[in-house]
């Protein structure tokens, strides 16, 4: 730092107490003597001198907004002037006026008197005053504005807020021997104070930077880094306050009254404290008869001025680097402070100092900064390597990093030498220092031992290290007189390189030692061939040169502006650039410009493409590797391509990551390693890459590969070229050439045109497809139909296509043409036109599977499940049809619809019936349950209609033996769905209703050993109750024809119980009665079995034999009869003996008939169950001809004939098998 004299005043006998900027810069307001003097910043000339008070005026202020600015005066009185230097108010205080100050923010005077201060604004119309209990030397409001600090004559620091109330009292220990003279509050909020801090440069906001701290007096021996970011507290305002007494003290203070360190001890009396305008920098002058800079934490920097008298006052130009003092002598002086910089730089770290005191080192590559500070003023700095010196006024401090690792910014302390030096230049290596006075170098170990000394005959003007080992680094050495030396640190004898007719201004040697470049004077470059001193070349217009350390042909210098690169013996690239050059790694070029350092990126097009223009692939590539654009990368391979230079084209593909090129490149190496090595062929597959595809098709038709050139345009849809290209000879081609227009018209997406360019190549199913996809119906029509039927794969796909446009009469004229049955069956099915399926099947029979089984699915997902089962039936599909029958029957009994479900079980016995043919003896079974589970259901309807439902169809006497049927069935496990509950109920009821007490009461009591439900509970309590009443013998009121009718065999005419534990067989004879499916009363028939040796059809042929006998059985009119009946018949009807059997037995004897026997019946006496086989045939002989019996043809079930048309005509089919009536047996 060094102070320029911009300009001096003296203002005779009269002190200047106090001055003040506009906050422009432009005026300059002084207080001397009885006026107020107002001068031109520029250059001191006074504007207009201020009359109006009337004794000395003592203190000046300027308003923030720069309109206004106050004058205070031992007149006890203020004016207020404005900037066009007109008075506008006074007001007085009742004592002298010693100091006034603005509010930064609202623009509030602060006056301060001997006893007093007021507090006035614009707004009001009075001044706000307040007592103090001492004088006020001193004020200053923070920079928010809310807070006024007032320094005292007893040595205190008052702190008031904007309505004037004390918030914070700060007593120094001095007291009234230590008065406060001056107070100032740092202008920037930022305050680095603290050993360990996050620091933030103002253009590096976002970087996270490493602080150290060096400890010089006592505490630390070695400088720690710390990545921490400082604690500070957020509810602490940032106000620094800095106080300064005649104690010869300098202190700083927290708003909140907190002292900020330790007490700065000073020489002299200060008389006035003052700030630079981002508060970098204290300017401090009193009783020393001089103005010294301090930093803002208080180190003294260095002298301003020296004057002649007490230095009273002192400000700083607003956003500037002038500082103005004022004397008790009314000396008025402007001074300049110029901060040189002080910085040092290797490779990509560079070291400067900031802030005078402190040191940061930057990585040029990553950003990364760290603060090392120094608490004196940094005089000197130097980097090498891993080491940093850095000078200060007594000692010199060598630092290393941590670690080798390159990227490594964590620095400490490795030696201190305590010694005052004075240098012009500073160097360090890995374990010297090279000082450089004038013509004088001298190298020092870090112990502060001299080890050599070097004596230049002239003076040195350049000085850098230029590598080597550790203790025997080289250094570059240029000389006012022109001489460039080489000098070792281990070696006494310094090697002279050349000797120049100029002074050196700048030097560098590439890395390779083979060259040198020379800045001179005169600004001109000099770069010589080291071993034969050579000049190169030369330019001009340089300030500074450096080579390129990875390149060993490149260097850069600037000068004018203007950055210039130059390689090998090319011309030289410009291009703007502010600053000063100094140094080239690689793509980066490192430029210093004012006082900061930074990387810029330079590509490095101009050198690369002056290779390509030479064919020099490599060395371009060597170029493009220190930095170019992906445009250049690509440029550098394309025309290292075009060159045939695979190798440097593949390592440029690489970089720009272009796989298109890559496999090429790939496929031409592969191509040379088989033995190809027509280069021309080469060229052509690069050319047709390229684009250039007229040329590539030269190349390929005079290499003889036209057909490649043929693909290349075609690939391309460049039709017209390949037409031009084969020529209208070639047929062939002419119809591949077709097909691929056809192929890029329907990837173009025009379709119709592709599918007919296809038909005309001939590529019938790829027309098709394109057409069916886009539902031309038109148009598939007209192929189809045009097709002939031997090809069947484009027939096939019209069909396809007219199935999907669901045109299935298309489809089915399609598939007739092809002669394809089962795809016409299978159209027939999917669209589900069951009639053209059935009547295709009629023709076909071999296509039964494929229609019925599709066909019963359909009706199974339609809910039509009976149908289903007929037709898997039909299908032979037995086991899907059981299945589908079983879940059907399940199902319905689940549901409590039992007529279906003695329906299902009856299909389901006759679908066993029908399989007992392959599996015999077990679907035999299966057929006899079944049969027995379907009239179980089919009768427990009745019971479940008759107990659920309010009323019922059926006759008292017909519940009455449904029920007893039921019970005498139930003689095992009860099927799921039947309740015995329900089946005693109704047969109690419909006993005691009909007189059948003793069968009632039994009910009663039965239903009492089973669980009843909640709604038959009191029913059945009661009836139980009431039938108690009745006698326990039946109702002489029951008919004797029911009775009988009930309880008769007809075969050994035995009354039978009501209840029958044996089942339905007769107690005497076990002959099993035969029911009415309708009324379930027992009907007059009694089954024969045929003899062996008689056939069904001959027993059927000798019953058709009818042989003419007198009737004698109309005299028979009621069932009393039935005995006598039996007596007048044994002596003529054959069948009458053999139905007797012997009285006791107790296996079933049964009546055998033989040919004699069957020719004596009477064929309308004769019912025949003709069960399909392997059943066999079953035969009844009616002992009532009058009793009319009808049996249904298909399920074998009788009836009385007057139930069975009744229930015929209700339902139109058989009310058990639901066989129509209309459809044939």
């Amino acid at each position: 730092m060094r102070a320029v004299l911009a300009w001096k005043e003296t203002i005779r006998d009269q002190c200047v107490y106090d001055l003040a900027f506009k906050p422009d810069g432009s005026q300059l307001i002084i207080a001397a003597g009885l006026r107020v003097l107002v001068y031109d910043v520029a250059d001191g000339a006074i504007i207009q001198p201020l009359k109006g008070h009337k004794d000395i005026v003592y203190c000046v202020a300027y308003a923030k907004d720069g309109k206004r600015f106050a004058s205070g005066s031992a007149d006890k009185s203020i004016i207020i002037w404005t900037s066009k230097l007109e008075g506008i108010l006074k007001y007085t205080h009742n004592d002298s006026i010693q100091c006034v100050a603005y509010n930064p923010v609202t623009h509030q005077l602060a006056s301060c008197s001997t006893g007093d201060f007021g507090l006035w604004s614009p707004e009001q119309k009075s001044v706000n005053k307040h007592k103090v209990s001492s004088k006020i030397t001193c004020c200053g409001w923070t920079n928010d504005g809310q807070y006024l600090a007032l320094g005292m004559m007893n040595g205190v620091v008052s702190i008031r807020n904007k309505n004037g109330e004390e918030k914070v009292k700060i007593e120094r220990p001095g007291g009234s021997s230590s008065p406060i003279w001056s107070i100032a509050w740092n202008p920037s909020n930022r305050w680095q104070w603290s050993t360990r801090e996050y620091w933030k440069g103002e253009d590096y906001a976002s970087e996270q930077l490493s602080m150290f701290f060096d400890a010089p007096y006592s505490q630390r021996q070695e400088c720690r880094c710390s990545h921490d970011r400082g604690q500070t507290n957020k509810d602490e305002h940032n106000d620094i306050l800095a106080v300064a007494d005649w104690g010869q003290k300098l202190s700083f203070y927290q708003l909140s009254g907190k002292q900020i360190g330790k007490d700065r001890t000073l020489t002299y009396d200060p008389c006035c404290v003052s700030y630079f305008s981002k508060g970098e920098y204290i300017v401090m002058g009193g009783s020393d008869k001089q103005a010294s800079l301090y930093t803002k934490d208080g180190v003294r920097l260095g002298t301003i001025g020296d004057q002649n008298a007490w230095v009273w006052t002192c400000r700083v130009k607003p956003d500037s680097n002038f500082v103005v003092l004022g004397c008790q002598d009314g000396t008025i002086a402007c001074y300049q402070l110029i901060f040189s910089t002080v910085h040092g730089l290797y490779k990509d770290r560079y070291a400067y100092r900031d802030s005078m005191t402190d040191v940061i080192v930057q990585h040029l590559i990553t950003e990364q900064k760290v603060r090392i500070k120094c608490r004196e003023l940094v005089k000197k700095i130097a980097i090498y390597r891993n080491r940093l010196a850095i000078q200060l006024p007594e000692k010199i401090l060598i630092y290393e990093l941590y670690s080798d690792d390159s990227s490594d910014m964590h620095y400490r302390i490795k030696e201190k030498i305590c010694r005052k030096f004075e240098c012009n230049l500073l160097v360090v290596c890995s374990q010297h220092i090279i000082l450089c006075q004038e013509k004088r170098l001298q190298c020092l170990s870090f112990t502060s031992v001299r080890e050599k000394e070097w004596v230049m005959e002239s003076l040195i003007r350049y000085i850098k290290v230029i590598g080597g080992p550790p203790g025997r680094e080289g250094l570059l050495v240029g000389l006012k007189n022109g001489a460039i030396l080489k000098i070792f640190v281990d070696n006494l004898f310094p090697i002279t390189l050349m000797k120049l007719s100029t002074s050196v201004r700048c030097l560098d040697m590439s890395a390779s030692r083979n060259k040198l470049a020379v800045v001179d004077e005169h600004n001109t470059l000099l770069v010589y061939d080291i071993n034969s001193e050579e000049l190169l070349f030369q330019e001009p217009n340089a300030n500074s040169v450096a080579w390129n350390t990875q390149c060993e042909d490149m260097l850069c210098f600037s000068g004018n502006g203007y950055l210039n690169i130059k390689a090998s013996n090319f011309p030289v690239h410009q291009q703007k650039m502010q600053g000063f050059m100094v140094g080239y790694n690689g793509s980066k070029i490192f430029c210093l410009h004012v006082y900061s350092m930074s990387a810029v990126e330079v590509p490095q097009s101009a050198p690369m493409y002056q290779y390509l223009e030479k064919k020099m692939f490599k060395e371009a590539y060597q170029i493009a590797c220190l930095g170019v654009t992906d445009s250049d990368w690509r440029d550098l391979a394309t025309e290292a391509l075009e060159g045939l230079d695979f190798d440097t084209a593949k390592k440029a593909f690489i970089r720009i990551r272009d796989l298109r090129y890559l496999e090429l490149i790939n496929s031409i190496e592969e191509r040379k390693k088989r033995g190809e090595n027509d280069n021309e062929l080469f060229l052509a597959d690069v050319y047709a890459y390229q684009g250039k595809f007229h040329e590539a098709a030269k190349l390929y038709k005079r290499t003889g590969h036209e057909s490649r050139a043929l693909s290349m345009y075609t690939d391309l849809r460049m039709f017209e070229y390949a037409k031009e290209f084969i020529g209208a000879t070639d047929p062939k081609n002419s119809r591949i050439l077709m097909t691929k227009q056809a192929d890029w018209a329907k990837s173009s997406k025009e379709p119709r045109a592709a599918a007919e360019m296809y038909l005309s190549a001939g590529e019938h199913l790829k027309a098709i497809d394109i057409i069916g996809e886009h539902g031309w119906e038109d148009m598939l029509i007209d192929i189809a139909r045009k097709l002939d039927k031997a090809e069947r794969e484009p027939l096939a796909k019209c069909a396809f296509y007219f199935e999907r446009l669901k045109h299935h009469g298309y489809a089915s004229e399609t598939y007739s043409k092809m002669g394809d049955l089962q795809a016409l069956v299978q159209l027939h099915v999917e669209t589900q036109h069951w009639e053209e399926a059935f009547s295709l099947v009629e023709k076909h029979p071999q296509f039964k599977n494929h229609v019925y089984v599709p066909y019963a699915q359909w009706l199974a997902e339609n809910d039509r499940f009976e149908e289903a089962q007929k037709a898997f039936h039909k299908a032979g599909r037995q086991n899907e049809a059981v299945k589908v029958l079983e879940q059907l029957t399940q199902n319905a009994v689940v549901e409590n619809r039992f007529n279906d479900a003695g329906y299902y079980y009856w299909m389901l016995s006759m679908q066993c019936l029908d399989i007992a043919r392959d599996q015999r003896d077990e679907m035999l079974k299966k057929f006899e349950r079944f049969q027995h589970l379907a009239e179980l259901y089919h009768v427990y309807r009745s019971i479940q209609r008759y107990t659920d439902e309010p009323f019922s169809s059926h006759m008292p006497e017909t519940l009455f033996n449904i029920c007893r049927f039921l019970l005498n069935n139930l003689t095992k496990d009860i099927p799921p769905g039947i309740s015995k509950v329900n089946t005693l109920y109704a047969l109690a009821k419909q006993s005691r209703r009909l007189g059948a007490y003793k069968l009632a009461r039994y009910s009663y009591e039965k239903l009492q050993e089973l669980h009843i439900p909640s709604r038959f509970q009191e029913s059945i309590e009661l009836g139980s109750l009431t039938i108690r009443s009745k006698p326990f013998h039946d109702s002489e009121q029951l008919p004797l024809s029911f009775a009988l009718k009930c309880m008769m065999c007809y075969r050994c005419s035995t009354n039978n119980p009501l209840l029958n534990n044996q089942g339905s067989v007769c107690i005497n004879c076990r002959q099993p009665f035969i029911y009415s499916a309708s009324s379930y009363e027992v009907l007059p028939l009694v089954q024969f079995y045929l003899e062996e040796g008689i056939s069904d059809e001959d027993a059927v042929s000798l019953i058709d034999l009818e042989v003419p006998h007198t009737d004698q059985r109309d005299h028979v009119t009621s069932l009393r009869c039935v005995t006598a009946l039996r007596s007048c018949l044994d002596c003529e009807d054959p069948f009458t003996a053999k139905m007797s059997f012997e009285q006791g037995g107790s296996t079933f004897v049964p009546v055998k008939v033989s040919r004699s026997v069957l020719r004596s019946m009477s064929r309308r006496d004769v019912l025949i169950k003709r069960w399909p086989r392997p059943l066999k045939w079953e035969y009844f002989r009616s002992l009532l001809p009058d009793v009319s019996i009808t049996m249904c043809p298909t399920c074998f079930k009788m009836f009385h004939s007057e139930d069975y048309e009744l229930l015929v005509l209700q339902h139109n089919c058989c009310p058990y098998c639901r066989r129509p009536i209309d459809e044939p047996n």
